[in-house]
């Protein structure tokens, strides 16, 4: 089982970045994939998903600053964080939406930290 994000880093509030996810294609495939962040002291939360062919949603909290998309042919989702703020800081995740049988796999996730 892969869910390998990356792309974290640190950056000052109003930066962008953008993260990448190489997922497993028995997870990928056709279905609808999720970006979700842990904050610390704080519950897991969705952020993103979007579906096989491409409908997007967003938490409100980054409706307007945050694009998720995926690549079908590199089973890869991506998601694209402009205006960055303190509160976005934390680990950023990829899965299933929902995870379903796949909640026991997260993979490691990346940190992103956002200074103000």
């Amino acid at each position: 089982v892969q869910l390998q994000a990356s792309g974290g880093g640190l950056v000052q509030a109003g930066g962008s970045l953008r993260l990448s996810c190489a997922v497993s294609g028995s997870i990928f495939r056709f279905n609808t994939m999720g970006w979700y962040r842990q904050a610390p002291g704080k519950q897991r939360e969705l952020v993103a998903h979007i579906t096989w062919s491409g409908t997007t949603d967003y938490a409100d909290s980054v409706k307007g600053r945050f694009t998720i998309s995926r690549d079908n042919t590199k089973n890869t989702i991506y998601l694209q964080m402009n205006s960055l703020k303190p509160e976005d800081t934390a680990v950023y995740y990829c899965n299933k939406f929902p995870p379903g049988t796949w909640s026991a796999y997260w993979g490691q996730g990346t940190q992103v930290t956002v200074s103000s």
